[in-house]
């Protein structure tokens, strides 16, 4: 361990009899606890003066890397620049000192900001109405195909319980789908990347009860035949899917409800800029057509000649979904400000830029690369696209020295093996708020790497050089983790 680049873990810095606290003097007398509840030994906590636990805790910081330290093209997860205005918004007291049991009106300020969201993603999107609910996108996957299952139940189609979902999608997608009690079916991409119809039709039938498609693609790819394989879906009773995971670069361009979707969730914490990464914060609002409004999980805010009101589950409803969480609360309200404060911020003249900008970006940086990287499908790409590792195969340097390589240049790594459709996958997306002076220093930085990979490769190989620990053994971590520290202080 390289303390000096590292730092000592607290443990190590801890020194019998310091502390870094000043407790008031007791008023309350001493009370024993019952023994059940008590340790059978001390908890083992370091002891360190506050200077020295500031002190390594700002250090450690500084290891940490998000898109405010520098380019953060991690494909398929949009890790845009989430504008300071946004926290600022998120951190005021009035939204911050709420309880979400409060009378509803002395919160109206807070349920507005809710149903104006509601309003604004229905028409950025072209659905009807929307839940705020879903705490991320999975969960938001999970509550729509709930509510579509729900939906033709309600009809009394009940053998309905599979769901086509092509072999590019997210992980996230047959997941949801079996969690729901549905079964998959697997629909096969094109050479070009994109839904085969020809494979999707004799897929179709009456037990289909929808279709669970992501756009543009993984692959970064506009799906060209939405308006056929809707249609299909459609004429077969089933309802279509929109996984938004990948919305930005469709952002004020097109809408999802004009292709013949149905149900679809939107990654507020991708597309519309609140921070995100190691489990959360998110949010996964869920939007439907219109006749679907009613099968929407409560609670749910709506407007009244009085002011805006809460309709609350009906318990007891056969086919309506109720609440997906714990407890009466709508969403992660903060990452719900967050996101309203983004658009707010743009406004309806500025949103429109979004998806052109993500866009030029993107192919900008894939036409600049793939002489040195091998491109698998050479067509123009949306907001991200997929190389298939170095184009020079014969330096044996693979995507993942790529990856290890570009930590020593000061850039995270984009997203690697993922999709699973090619064997070196590098899924790049650079976002819409990157600059050209900053994507025109990693494209510089690729093209550097590729070089270092045909002349020194064990230079690449080798990397990373200059990170607090070099290349982990990604098989030894999986099988032996370090799961406290008298195990590191003894490697």
């Amino acid at each position: 361990m390289n303390n000096r680049l590292y730092g000592n873990l607290i443990f190590e810095l801890s020194q019998p009899g310091r502390k870094a606290y000043s407790l008031p003097k007791n008023e309350f007398g001493n009370y024993e606890f019952p023994s059940n509840l008590k340790r059978e030994k001390d908890a083992e906590l370091p002891e360190c003066d506050e200077l020295t636990v500031v002190r390594h805790y700002t250090n450690q910081s500084g290891n940490n890397f998000g898109v405010n330290n520098g380019f953060y093209p991690l494909g398929s997860c949009t890790m845009k620049y989430n504008p300071v205005i946004n926290e600022e918004i998120a951190a005021m007291p009035a939204f911050t000192g709420i309880h979400p049991l409060q009378p509803l009106n002395t919160v109206q300020g807070s349920l507005e900001v809710e149903y104006n969201l509601q309003q604004a993603l229905a028409s950025i999107s072209g659905l009807y109405d929307f839940t705020l609910n879903p705490y991320a996108g999975a969960h938001g996957e999970l509550t729509g195909l709930m509510i579509i299952r729900s939906y033709h139940q309600s009809r009394g189609d009940m053998k309905r319980t599979k769901v086509i979902i092509p072999d590019s999608a997210h992980g996230t997608n047959p997941a949801s789908a079996a969690v729901c009690g549905l079964e998959i079916v697997e629909v096969k991409s094109t050479p070009e990347g994109l839904v085969d119809v020809e494979d999707l039709k004799p897929l179709l039938g009456d037990d289909i009860a929808g279709m669970m498609m992501t756009n543009p693609n993984t692959l970064g790819l506009f799906e060209k035949e939405i308006p056929e394989i809707a249609k299909l879906v459609h004429e077969n009773g089933g309802l279509m899917y929109y996984d938004g995971a990948n919305l930005n670069p469709l952002l004020g361009v097109a809408r999802p409800g004009d292709m013949g979707f149905d149900v679809m969730h939107i990654n507020l914490h991708k597309t519309f800029s609140t921070p995100h990464g190691g489990g959360g914060p998110g949010d996964g609002p869920v939007g439907v057509r219109k006749d679907l409004v009613p099968f929407l999980p409560k609670p749910h805010v709506i407007k009244t000649e009085k002011g805006f009101d809460v309709v609350l589950p009906e318990h007891g409803s056969d086919f309506t979904v109720e609440n997906i969480h714990v407890g009466p609360y709508m969403g992660n309200f903060l990452t719900i400000l967050r996101a309203y404060t983004y658009i707010l911020t743009l406004g309806k003249e500025n949103i429109k830029w979004v998806g052109p900008y993500a866009t030029l970006n993107a192919n900008y940086i894939k036409e600049s690369l793939k002489d040195d990287y091998e491109l698998p499908i050479d067509d123009i790409c949306m907001h991200e696209f997929v190389f298939d590792g170095l184009k020079d195969k014969s330096t044996e340097v693979t995507t993942m020295d790529v990856a290890k390589r570009l930590l020593d240049y000061g850039y995270h790594a984009p997203t690697i093996y993922f999709p699973l459709l090619f064997h070196e996958a590098m899924m790049i997306e650079p976002t819409e708020s990157e600059s050209k002076k900053t994507i025109d220093g990693f494209i510089e930085v690729m093209h550097k790497i590729a070089k270092e990979a045909r002349e020194i490769p064990n230079e690449v190989k080798d990397s990373p050089h200059n990170t607090p620990i070099g290349r982990v053994d990604d098989v030894l971590a999986a099988k032996e983790p370090i799961l406290n520290y008298r195990q590191a202080m003894n490697k």
